[in-house]
């Protein structure tokens, strides 16, 4: 578990929690903008503050569910020191939960097999597309 300032903060290496600005200042319709200090380029915002904080789990989803290398959270009390007149609290997200939400893009390439060895991969019910992603990564150390 990880505690800051005596909250836990994640119980889980899939759950990551970072302070979160929600500052409404430039905007008179109850708009709030939502950034992380820790992670510059998840930015969003919404209209009053359960969106704001719905869309700014969403955009650090985004922006950190396939990052190897975490950035560290930043103190709670540090970062509402540096906005005090935004609200600033944490959002936690589930990585792997986002990371199944996401869609890659994908591309069909063509390719040519010998006879024999497509036949027994048909037979043992073996899907192409998912073998050459496999290998391809196994290849490419990804």
């Amino acid at each position: 578990m990880i505690y800051i300032e005596g909250e836990i903060i994640m119980a889980h290496t899939h759950y990551v929690a970072y302070p979160a600005v929600l500052d409404d200042s430039e905007n008179d319709t109850g708009t709030y903008t939502v950034t992380f200090p820790d992670v510059p380029g998840a930015i969003s915002e919404g209209v009053g503050i359960p969106d704001a904080l719905a869309n700014g789990a969403e955009a650090l989803e985004l922006m950190l569910y396939d990052e190897k290398n975490l950035p560290t959270a930043s103190h709670l009390s540090d970062v509402q020191a540096d906005n005090p007149k935004a609200i600033v609290s944490y959002i936690m997200v589930d990585l792997i939960a986002a990371a199944k939400k996401v869609k890659m893009p994908v591309v069909r390439k063509n390719t040519t097999i010998p006879v024999d060895l497509a036949e027994k991969a048909e037979e043992a019910g073996i899907n192409f597309s998912a073998t050459l992603t496999e290998a391809l990564k196994e290849k490419l150390r990804v």
